[in-house]
């Protein structure tokens, strides 16, 4: 387990987070297919917090994309880096998630953020923000809805309805037949065809990712023993 500390010049108001925000928006790269579903490395990412021990956890988590065995896998404690503020919890996670992903043994590929990438009210969430500092391809798969409408998608595995702001910013999708879908939307370096295709290929079984699944138990195991 990698223990990490605050990083230095790290924002420390809303003012500052913002203007990182909108500096590294600029480098999202949007126009790019991103690698093929079901082949080579695939990597979930996750957080857990103490919030009075002031304690964070980040997990990552390889599998191989054809089979979802688990390749390879890493944790990372250390103290909340950012207060609460929705719309800015990338500052929270960030500095263990990057340490996470830093202490694999094997090369993460495609990585599969709990949370949002351009469905968000910046266009910028934990996914696109990973994506830009690490130069890997992300994208964001949320369990709930944030800053968008979008109508009921279709009850079969696999149907999917446009997130919608003041544009398409990313899929309602199906991944088990009248269960309700996840919220799929681009980071970095992936079409969102091909996040959405990530996704089904990823919920073999389940509502969730295996990817996000795993790096959850492995964070909260993580969390758990950094506080005992």
């Amino acid at each position: 387990m990698t223990t990490v500390d605050i990083p230095a010049g790290w924002p420390a108001t809303e003012e500052q987070a913002r203007a990182v925000q909108d500096e590294l928006r600029a480098r999202t790269v949007l126009d790019e297919p991103g690698p093929p579903p079901g082949t080579g490395h695939v990597t979930g990412v996750d957080v857990a917090y103490d919030d009075e021990r002031d304690v964070v956890a980040a997990a990552a988590v390889v599998l191989d994309a054809a089979t979802l065995d688990v390749v390879a896998e890493a944790t990372a404690v250390g103290r909340i880096s950012f207060p609460y503020v929705p719309g800015l919890l990338a500052f929270r996670e960030i500095p263990t998630v990057l340490a996470a992903l830093g202490a694999l043994p094997d090369p993460p590929g495609l990585v599969v953020c709990d949370g949002y990438g351009l469905a968000h009210p910046r266009r910028f969430g934990l996914a696109s923000h990973l994506g830009v500092l690490t130069g890997l391809p992300t994208i964001g798969v949320a369990k709930n809805p944030f800053a968008f409408t979008y109508d009921d998608p279709g009850a079969r595995r696999g149907a999917w309805a446009p997130l919608l702001a003041d544009a398409e910013v990313g899929r309602a999708l199906r991944t088990r037949e009248a269960v309700k879908p996840v919220f799929v939307s681009v980071g970095h370096r992936v079409s969102l065809d091909n996040a959405c295709a990530h996704t089904l290929a990823l919920t073999p079984a389940y509502r969730l990712p295996e990817t996000t699944r795993r790096a959850d138990a492995l964070c909260r195991k993580a969390l758990r023993e950094a506080t005992a």
